[in-house]
């Protein structure tokens, strides 16, 4: 196993939960990032939390926060960018702070999918469904990532399909990519009991 740097990405402005910041609500009385933290943390040497607001709050988790590098909340690929910049480790993964119940298994199965077939990126995939940030790549995309978003470019897929990408199925954990993007997904997931 390599030494990976993990990347919370919670710097959105959860337009659909009404403009809160998702990573900071509650389930279960704990913050969503908490649960995010708790599940990615034993599975790399190094989190970093991408943030645009509250980060006082953030840094509260004991983890160094790194705002996007491009202003007017540019999406996940900027909160990407920041976090590779910031990165001490070679291979970085990136979690969203409103999936609390991420598989424990990860970055074991992109790492060895990466590995495996020599890939720039690895990304987890249920079905016919590609989950684009629960991603593992190389820090070595750094430049590429930054040309692409210095020229416009914002859309995750239309960076993926520049770069070599192995798709890893997870099948077997198709739950473990619920993520919450509204009150009542919240609600309901809070109702729910425990994962």
């Amino acid at each position: 196993m390599s030494q990976v740097t993990g990347i919370v990405l919670a710097g959105g402005q959860g337009r659909r939960m009404g403009g809160v910041d998702k990573g900071l609500k509650l389930l279960r009385d704990r913050p969503l990032v908490q649960w995010v933290l708790e599940r990615l943390g034993p599975q790399v040497q190094e989190v970093l939390l991408n943030a645009n607001q509250n980060l006082g709050a953030y840094s509260a988790f004991g983890c160094r926060v790194v705002p996007d590098a491009i202003a007017g909340f540019a999406g996940p690929l900027a909160g990407l960018q920041s976090g590779l910049t910031a990165a001490q480790h070679e291979l970085v993964v990136t979690v969203p702070c409103d999936s609390p119940f991420l598989p424990t298994d990860l970055v074991a199965r992109l790492e060895d999918a990466l590995v495996r077939t020599d890939a720039d990126l690895a990304v987890a995939k249920t079905g016919n469904q590609p989950h684009p940030v629960f991603c593992l790549c190389r820090r070595t995309l750094l430049p590429h990532l930054t040309a692409f978003l210095e020229s416009g470019g914002r859309k995750i897929d239309a960076w993926y399909a520049t770069l070599k990408v192995a798709e890893v199925p997870f099948d077997d954990e198709a739950a473990a990519f619920s993520n919450i993007n509204t009150r009542e997904e919240l609600a309901a997931f809070d109702a729910a009991g425990p994962a």
